[in-house]
Formats: C-alpha cells, structure tokens, sequence
C-alpha cells in the first residue's frame, strides 16, 4: 500500500440545501463504492459538530458529497482546506466561480468557448426599474425562446423554458424562489449534452459525451433523478468530429474555470456541430441516474476505482 492510498474516507452529504436528498443519494454511492475497495468510510451530514469532528479524526481525505449551495460555493472547501486535510474536488477560489452561472460564463467564453447571449438580473432591478420596462427591452434582444434560472443552484431547480413572452413573468419568479439573481438565457436548439472530465493526476480527460434526451422534452429536476423520465445515450448520437470537439470545449471550460479532479461541463450542440457552453459543476450528481456514473461506465472505468484513484490524487497534491 503507497503513501497515498487512503485508508479513512469521510463522505460529506446531506447539508440544508435544495438539493439535500440528492446529495444523500450521491454520498451513498461513493461511500458504497469506495467500501468495496475495502477503505474505511464515515458519512457525515455538516452540522455544528462537523468541524470539530474533522479536527479530531484526521481523517486521510474528505470527499465532499454535498449538492447546492453547502458544498459547491466554495465556503466548506475553504475551512476544509484550513484544516489542511487533503479532499476530492475544486478548491475554494474555482468553486465560487464555477457555482456563480453569470461569472462561469464570462470566464469560460474569454477562453474561446461559445456560450448562449444572455442577461443577468438581480431581484431589485425589477423594483427599481419597473418590470414591464425590463421586460419589455429583455424581450426586445433576446427573442423567445428564452432559458430563465437562478444564477446560483443546481439540478435544474427553478429553471423554465420560455416559449412566450407571456410566460416570462412567471419563469422570473420561479427562478427568485432559488436566487436573488436570475439569469435569462437565449435558447439554443440542438443536441444537449453532458461531458464529464476526471483527473486522477496526469491531466483532465474527457469521458464519453452523454445525451439527454428527457420524455416531457424538458430536463426538470424530475426528469433527472425519477427513473425512466428521461433517456440517456451513452455515449451521445453525434459524429466523431463533435464529440472530439465538444470534448475539447468540456476540457477548455474545466481548465479555465480552474477546476480539480472532477467537474461536468453541461453543453448543447447546435445544427451546425457547434457545442455551445451552458454551465459547469464542481460535483456531478453521484446517483443511480446521475451523468457522470454513465459516463464511467461508458469509458469502460470501475466507478470504485476512479472514486480512490481521485481520493490518492488528493493526497498527492496535498503532501507536494
């Protein structure tokens, strides 16, 4: 056994955000997968005892399991990175980047990357301005359809597609329930996909592209963790020449943003093969119907395997 083979994982999950049942889902994944690589795993919900606890047990890395807000702003990362313990994932500074949906798109499309003409507007402006002014002008230069959703969140919570710009009022308000920001988005028609990418410590690889092709033809949180709503390619319906360019994008985004270890850039390939930057996550859902499992399997990749090779890249990059 090297230096670098973990011996006690801690699985973070739960938390209090929107997305705590998925986040339980997804630590219950990799604490069973890492398990039957006979490493000792503690999953633990953040709670006012979590810090000490991690003080205590000196456990050999954290793998933060936590979905929305509580584990992908970055401000549980910072703390854990304070306590010097080695865990899976981007640091502080690329999680708050990636977690903001307006900030990840300026960042990515400075890199090159294709990314959907959009607006983003806090809840106050709407106050301040009038809505029926903003809306009026939003309409004006960004023609339905629209995407509306909260600019921080994930798991499609509080999205809406817009196909009339009477349904603009509501979609806004849909997305406020989540955030106090919302961004509108132009709608590119075409081929959605999800490109995974790990890095185990030679670089980032691109896993094969998933496509999502949901039964409602909307990817609504439903659709993304009930069982038969949506279906999945794997790898996606494109030609060589997109996949390989949309990995490029994927790889692009991830490096640009940052990121570490694990992300999932999350794009749609128009009519002319051209994928176009939507938004990125620092933690792919882990679950039985999440993205990022297909991907490993359709790379032909053990998911237990890849969950320790990141926890020992981890502890590498920790004792450099």
């Amino acid at each position: 056994m090297s230096d670098s083979t973990p011996r006690t994982i801690v699985v973070l999950a739960g938390g209090l955000s929107h997305e705590r049942d998925v986040s339980l889902r997804s630590g219950r994944r990799v604490s069973d997968s890492l398990a039957q690589h006979g490493i000792e795993v503690v999953m633990r919900d953040p709670d006012a005892s979590l810090l000490g606890y991690l003080k205590s047990a000196r456990p050999d890395v954290i793998w933060p399991a936590l979905h929305g807000a509580s584990g992908e702003d970055g401000a549980l990362r910072g703390l854990i990175d304070f306590l010097g313990i080695p865990f899976v994932g981007s640091h502080a500074d690329a999680s708050r980047l990636a977690w903001d949906k307006p900030t990840a798109k300026v960042v990515v499309s400075r890199a090159g990357v294709p990314t959907p003409p959009s607006i983003t507007l806090p809840r106050d402006t709407f106050r301040e301005l009038g809505a029926s002014a903003v809306l009026d002008i939003i309409s004006a230069e960004l023609p339905v359809p629209v995407v509306v959703k909260p600019a921080q969140g994930g798991s499609a919570q509080g999205v809406s597609i817009v196909d009339t710009i009477d349904e603009l009022p509501r979609a806004m308000v849909n997305a406020y329930t989540y955030s106090d920001v919302a961004l509108i988005e132009q709608k590119i028609v075409g081929v959605e996909i999800a490109v995974s990418i790990i890095d185990t410590g030679d670089g980032p690889v691109a896993l094969p592209a998933i496509e999502i092709e949901p039964v409602s033809g909307v990817y609504t949180f439903e659709a993304r963790y009930t069982a038969g709503e949506t279906r999945y390619y794997a790898p996606a319906r494109i030609s060589d020449e997109v996949a390989a360019r949309a990995a490029e994008v994927a790889i692009t985004a991830h490096l640009a943003l940052g990121l570490r270890h694990i992300s999932r850039i999350d794009l749609i390939v128009d009519g002319a093969g051209t994928p176009w930057f939507l938004e990125a996550s620092t933690l792919p859902g882990l679950t039985e119907t999440s993205l990022f499992p297909l991907a490993l399997e359709a790379a032909g990749h053990d998911v237990g395997w890849v969950y320790s090779a990141l926890a020992e890249a981890a502890i590498r990059e920790a004792s450099a």
